[in-house]
C-alpha cells in the first residue's frame, strides 16, 4: 500500500491551502489541480503519468481516515471523460489507420476500469483489499507474473474481458471482488474455457465432477458438461465462495486454500488452530505444497489487476461490451477468425468465440441464422469482413482448400528406374523432389538399363470380379467430413457426392450412416 505522504509527493500541482472548516479542500485542490493538467497535456506519456497521480490520490484518499472520496468522484470522472477521447493524441505504437480495419485495430471503446483507480471505488474490491495480506508470499507470486509468468497474466487479463459480462454477476450479486474472481481464472485456466487437467478438473473454474455435481454443473443431457459454461460456473463459484466465507469466518486465504486443497482440510484446520490465519506457520505446514503456492498467486494476480501502473503493466484494451453476432452464411469460428483479423495487441477472435460460445468447436460449420455471443468490436469485425469482400473470400478459400488436392497422378513409377538418375541431379544440385514430370531437366545422361528377355505370356483365363461392397460408417460425434475423409483414405469430392453433401459445410450428423465411397480402406 502507499502511504498518504508517498502519495503527496509523487502529486505536483498547485498546492491549497487547507481549510479548517472543510477538511476535504486540499485533497479536491489536488484533484483540480490534477485535472487542470490533464486537460492541457500534450503527450500520450505525460496523460499517463498525470492520469496514475489522480489514480494514487484516490487510492490514498480511501484509505486515509477522514477523508470522504466521493467528493472527489466528480473531479476524477471528468478528467476521464476528457483523457478517454483524446483529440490530438495518438498511442506510442500506433502505425496508422487503414480503413475499416483500422476501427477494428482500435481495440476498446474505453480505458478498461480495472487499469484506473475506478476498480478500487467499488466495495467489494476495497473489502478484499482489506481483508487479504500483503507478504514477501503474495510478493513472490507478483514477481512470478511479472516475469516469466507475464504473457499468462496478459492472456488471463484479455480472456476474461470477453467472459467478464457473463461471469461476474454471480460473484457481485454475493458481494465478492471482481479481483478476486480474475487471480482465480488467471491461475485455474489463464481464462481458457476449455482447458481440463490431469485429476479431471474441467472448465475456466476447475470444478472436479463430484463438486460440480454438487453446485448443478455437469452433463446437461446433449452431451455438454456445464462445467465449461462460463455462467453457469461462475454462479457456482460463488455459491462455493460464500459457503466457504461464513465457515471459515471470512477468511479469503482459508477459502481459496479450501478450493483448491479440499474444504474438508480447510475446515478441520482452521477448527484446530482455534481460528489461526493461513500465515501462521502451524496452519501453513498442513496443506499441500500446490495449496501453498495456489493462496498467494491468486492473491497476486488479483493485487495486479487492481494496481497495475504500480507495477508497469499496461494491459491490453479489450472492448467488452456484449452484443451477438447473426451469422448471415454458414461458416465455423476457424474461418471467422481468419476474416475478422484481430485488435492491436491482441491474439485474435478464435479464444474469444469459443469461450463466449463454449457448446461449439472451431471446426463445427454452422448454419446461417444461428446466433453468437459477442463483442461489439467482434460484431463490427464480422460484419466488415466476414459477410462479403475479399477477406471473406480468402477465408473460405483457406478453409475448403483441400491439401490432398496438390498431388497429381501421372503414373505408377518404375521400381529402380529413378534411383540413379535421382543421385546424379542432386550431385548436380537439383534437388529430384522439385522435379516436376511435365517440365523436368534432364541435365545428364542416364543409361537404359539392358533389354529383358520377353517371356511367352501365359494363357489368359478371365475371371469375373465380384462388385465391391460398399462400407458403411456411422457418425461419431465431433466427427466432419473431412476427417472421415482423412481416415478411410477418402476423395472428399467424391465422399460428398455419393452422400449428397454439399460445399461448403458437408455437415453431417452424429448418428447417421454415410457410404464410403471413393475410399481407400
Amino acid at each position: 500500500m502507499l502511504a498518504i505522504a508517498l502519495v503527496m509527493s509523487l502529486v505536483t500541482t498547485t498546492a491549497v491551502a487547507a481549510d479548517r472548516k472543510d477538511p476535504m479542500a486540499e485533497w479536491k485542490g489536488r484533484m483540480t489541480g490534477l485535472d487542470t493538467r490533464i486537460k492541457a497535456a500534450q503527450s500520450e506519456a505525460e496523460l499517463h503519468e498525470l492520469q496514475g497521480q489522480m489514480d494514487q490520490l484516490l487510492q490514498a484518499c480511501a484509505q486515509a481516515r477522514g477523508c470522504d472520496i466521493a467528493q472527489l468522484l466528480p473531479i476524477y470522472r471528468a478528467a476521464s471523460a476528457a483523457r478517454s477521447n483524446p483529440v490530438s493524441m495518438k498511442d506510442d505504437n500506433d502505425d496508422g489507420g487503414d480503413g475499416p480495419d483500422e476501427m477494428i485495430d482500435v481495440a476498446g471503446d474505453k480505458t478498461p476500469q480495472q487499469a484506473t483507480a475506478d476498480a478500487l471505488l467499488d466495495e467489494r474490491n476495497r473489502h478484499f483489499l482489506d481483508m487479504v495480506k500483503m507478504n514477501p508470499a503474495v510478493q513472490a507470486g507478483i514477481r512470478r507474473w511479472l516475469t516469466d509468468m507475464r504473457p499468462s497474466l496478459m492472456a488471463s487479463y484479455e480472456n476474461f474481458q470477453y467472459l467478464k459480462s457473463s461471469m461476474l454477476p454471480a460473484f457481485q450479486s454475493r458481494g465478492l471482488s471482481e479481483a478476486l474472481l480474475f487471480g482465480i481464472i488467471a491461475k485455474e485456466s489463464n481464462g481458457k474455457v476449455h482447458v481440463g487437467s490431469r485429476v479431471g478438473a474441467v472448465g475456466p473454474l476447475q470444478f472436479m465432477p463430484a463438486t460440480g455435481r454438487r453446485f448443478g454443473l455437469g452433463q446437461d443431457g446433449s452431451g455438454f458438461d456445464t462445467r465449461y459454461d462460463p455462467k453457469m460456473s461462475s454462479a457456482a463459484a460463488a455459491e462455493y465462495f460464500s459457503e466457504r466465507y461464513a465457515e471459515l469466518n471470512n477468511n479469503i486465504e482459508l477459502s481459496l486454500a479450501a478450493y483448491n486443497g479440499g474444504e474438508g482440510r480447510a475446515l478441520r484446520v482452521y477448527q484446530a488452530s482455534g481460528g489461526r490465519s493461513f500465515w501462521d506457520a502451524d496452519v501453513y505446514a498442513q496443506f499441500p505444497a500446490e495449496t501453498r503456492d495456489y493462496v498467494p498467486m491468486v492473491i497476486a494476480a488479483a493485487w495486479l489487476y487492481l494496481h497495475p501502473r504500480e507495477y508497469g503493466v499496461r494491459f491490453p484494451r479489450v472492448s467488452d461490451r456484449p452484443a451477438q453476432i447473426k451469422l448471415e452464411k454458414p461458416t465455423s469460428f476457424n474461418e471467422m477468425t481468419i476474416c475478422m483479423g484481430n485488435a492491436r495487441g491482441t491474439d485474435g477472435y478464435l479464444r474469444a468465440l469459443r469461450n463466449m460460445n463454449p457448446r461449439y468447436s472451431p471446426d463445427t460449420w454452422l448454419s446461417a441464422g444461428t446466433v453468437l455471443n459477442a463483442t461489439t468490436a467482434m460484431s463490427r469485425a464480422y460484419s466488415w469482413n466476414c459477410t462479403s469482400g475479399r477477406r471473406a473470400e480468402l477465408a473460405h478459400e483457406l478453409m475448403t482448400a483441400d491439401a490432398r488436392s496438390a498431388l497429381v497422378r501421372i503414373g505408377p513409377l518404375e521400381p529402380g528406374a529413378t534411383s540413379a538418375a535421382s543421385a546424379q541431379i542432386e550431385q548436380a544440385g537439383i534437388g529430384a523432389a522439385t522435379q516436376d514430370p511435365a517440365t523436368r531437366i534432364q541435365p545428364l545422361a542416364v543409361a537404359a538399363p539392358p533389354p529383358k528377355a520377353i517371356a511367352k505370356p501365359a494363357p489368359r483365363v478371365e475371371k469375373k470380379e465380384k462388385p465391391k461392397r460398399v462400407k458403411q460408417y456411422r457418425v461419431a460425434k465431433g466427427d466432419t467430413l473431412g476427417r472421415i475423409a482423412d481416415k478411410h483414405d477418402c476423395d472428399l469430392k467424391a465422399l460428398a457426392k455419393a452422400n449428397g453433401l454439399h460445399a461448403p459445410g458437408y455437415v453431417v450428423k452424429p448418428g447417421s450412416s454415410i457410404k464410403l465411397e471413393g475410399c481407400d480402406n
